[in-house]
């Protein structure tokens, strides 16, 4: 059975990649704010930043799960690829034909769906057949995304202003994009526990605990 590797390094985190993390952030955060608008339009949306740097962490840990489980190829990530598009796709069918319910709920099945992946390792689908392999991880790994669509959706049909709100939600996810580069020292695994606590702070968030309420765009 293969080893499975629990993080890329044992080292200090590589100075190269901070400095490049650095100016990413800041081109984010310049081309964000030009295209989207003054930052002041964006605060009420603060949720959706996070949600946004959640959300491309969800995508990341995928890549590398199904790399690691099927091998590093161009048809695995298009398959991951179009399982995220497909999730999408399959959350916005679902808001839009049915009433969805309340966002706690929405939010207890995201983490609900976030412990079982924490739960079943996934060197643990090794032994399975590649068939067995693939549909397992495929509802291991789609699970959160598909909830995470959801109250996505939800949340995005109260906005007051589309535009700030999708620039909020952009600067997240680059924002999350440079998180990633964590995994070096802590392991892919352990971005499940990020991605859990974004979600946590969003939710906080919605419930004005942690700054604009949630409903007073």
């Amino acid at each position: 059975m293969p080893v499975w590797p629990r993080r890329l390094t044992t080292g200090p985190f590589p100075r190269f990649y901070l400095d490049w993390l650095v100016l990413i952030a800041l081109a984010s955060v310049l081309v964000v704010r030009f295209a989207g608008g003054p930052f002041r339009r964006m605060a009420p949306y603060l949720d959706l930043a996070l949600m946004g740097a959640a959300f491309l962490l969800l995508e990341t840990k995928n890549i590398v799960q199904f790399a690691l489980l099927f091998g590093t190829t161009w048809f695995v990530n298009s398959l991951v690829f179009a399982g995220v598009l497909l999730s999408v796709l399959a959350a916005i069918e679902v808001a839009s034909r049915f009433r969805l319910p309340r966002p706690g709920l929405l939010f207890a099945a995201l983490a609900a769906s976030l412990v079982i992946a924490w739960a079943i390792p996934a060197e643990s689908l090794l032994t399975l057949a590649p068939l067995p392999r693939f549909l397992a991880a495929t509802v291991i790994a789609f699970m959160p995304i598909f909830f995470a669509n959801l109250i996505f959706s939800q949340r995005f049909k109260t906005t007051a202003s589309s535009t700030a709100a999708f620039a909020a939600n952009l600067l997240g996810a680059m924002l999350g994009g440079a998180f990633e580069y964590t995994a070096l020292i802590t392991g892919y695994r352990f971005l499940l526990v990020v991605i859990g606590v974004l979600y946590a702070l969003a939710v906080l968030v919605r419930h004005g605990l942690l700054g604009q309420p949630f409903g007073s765009d």
